[in-house]
């Protein structure tokens, strides 16, 4: 029943109320760990820094196979509910790394991940500061970070929203009210009920309506993170920068149920200051597969800033400096989906554990990787692959599939040759992704943050334009 709405519209059972609960606060008692479920086997996609399974040797890579007397082969759960628990608690886990299996104990510990794991001030006196969800204590950490960076001498700000998935409304008013008046309007959320229409202004005094400001956005900045980038931009406070943000733009509840369950529905849209929707996919109209219509680009509307500069919907937030290069490829999206980048890196890691300083992928790794996805038979589900195996089996459905065999082999053969084709042009991209993974199994989190500051283009085309006030004023028609 639920299925027929949107994918946000979803029931809770209790385990995913407690990680829902978890995800607003950032804190938990437990491993310290990402733990990811894939093709029934369970694996720690990232250990953070300092917490229990750092301290254990756990590693990005491993596959957990038993906690304490649970054989995961037979588990269908949530196996990350298995590794909390009291502080102090022991767990014996059974893990397989690099096909050898292998025996440690976890002493569980409190957890808290930072909403703003990162900051620092980079040359000319910019401050960066990396906001990576909606906490609770978002806008207290974005608070702190941008003080003690004005304290260092800091004249203008980067504020990182790239990959961040949202998380509390409020926060994302409060974050925004750091840099705007008290009292103004940031997003407004309208509902088939007009109850639960509602309208969110600025409470507190600002930090600094001043200095300069560019917003960092990606295709995965969602939900809180386009409120904050959609109002700086509506109200000509700073420059947005990137590629367009994902179009999250749907307002769940959660409705308490019977045996501590809860079912979040979907109860209205987000509306940026000018009056933009910021949702992308439209979950009213469907076509014929079935799949939520998306707006084509002259259907866009126009919208006027505070200042009357025009601005458009269409979903999410399109960045008033857009870098092309940042853009990733379908045939990179779809290497990163089937986790080939990660296991690789992981195969490369492995090769020199203790390797010191930032890793380099070489054409000799990246060739391997082509290797590794021709022997693993990786099968990279792009848009054009998907429509071809859609094909075959309505063919077999009209039992035509014998009929067309050699026509259908000779697309496969000619999307294979077009892959390898792809995956050429994208080298440097691939490349790029591959050593960030590196970095982060290195030097953790923390390292690759790190890392950016002195190597990654959208920061430096930031710090850039906020080098250059005139064109920085041009922009926002100071």
């Amino acid at each position: 029943m639920l299925k027929e709405l949107d994918p946000y519209t979803t029931f809770f059972n209790e385990q995913d109320v407690l990680k829902f609960k978890i995800n607003n606060t950032g804190e938990y008692t437990g491993i310290g760990a990402m733990v990811q479920r894939k093709e029934g086997k369970v694996f720690l996609k990232e250990v953070y820094k300092g917490f229990p399974a750092d301290k254990a040797g756990f590693k990005a890579g491993d596959e957990i196979t038993q906690i304490g007397d649970v054989n995961l082969k037979e588990y269908t759960e949530d196996a990350s509910q298995l590794l909390r628990g009291a502080k102090n608690t022991n767990i014996a886990i059974k893990f397989i790394r690099q096909g050898k299996a292998q025996t440690a104990t976890i002493i569980l510990d409190e957890v808290e991940i930072k909403a703003v794991p990162f900051y620092s001030l980079l040359k000319d006196n910019v401050g960066y500061i990396v906001l990576t969800k909606f906490t609770e204590k978002a806008s207290a950490e974005t608070k702190t970070a941008l003080l003690d960076l004005k304290k260092q001498g800091a004249t203008k700000i980067v504020l990182d929203l790239r990959g961040n998935p949202g998380g509390l409304l409020h926060e994302a008013v409060n974050i925004c009210n750091l840099y705007v008046p008290k009292d103004e309007l940031i997003v407004t959320t309208k509902s088939k009920n007009p109850k639960h229409n509602q309208v969110y202004k600025t409470k507190f005094e600002p930090v600094d309506l001043e200095i300069p400001l560019v917003v960092l956005v990606d295709g995965k900045s969602a939900s809180a993170s386009e409120i904050v980038s959609g109002a700086i931009q509506d109200l000509d406070r700073g420059v947005v920068m990137g590629s367009r943000s994902f179009g999250k733009g749907l307002v769940q509840r959660p409705l308490n149920l019977s045996y501590g369950t809860q079912v979040k529905v979907t109860i209205s849209r987000y509306y940026t200051p000018s009056g933009r929707c910021i949702q992308a996919l439209d979950y009213g109209h469907k076509d014929e597969n079935g799949k939520a219509v998306k707006k084509a680009q002259n259907e866009f509307n126009a919208f006027q800033t505070k200042k009357g500069r025009t601005v458009y919907d269409g979903g999410g937030v399109l960045p008033d400096v857009e870098i092309e290069e940042t853009k990733t490829a379908n045939i990179t999206d779809a290497l990163v989906k089937k986790d080939a980048v990660f296991n690789f890196a992981t195969q490369l890691y492995y090769k020199n554990p203790n390797a010191t300083g930032i890793p380099v992928v070489s054409d000799a790794d990246f060739a391997g990787f082509k290797t590794y996805l021709k022997q693993e038979k990786i099968s990279l589900d792009t848009e054009t692959n998907k429509a071809l195996k859609n094909v075959l089996e309505s063919a077999k459905k009209e039992k035509i599939d014998t009929q067309i065999a050699t026509e259908y082999k000779q697309l496969e053969n000619a999307l294979e040759r077009n892959q390898e084709i792809e995956l050429e042009t994208n080298k440097n991209q691939i490349k790029k992704l591959l050593q960030e993974e590196l970095i982060i199994r290195y030097q953790y989190r923390e390292g690759l943050y790190d890392f950016y500051t002195k190597n990654n283009l959208e920061i430096e085309k930031a710090v850039e334009l906020l080098n250059n006030q005139t064109k920085y004023k041009t922009l926002l028609k100071k």
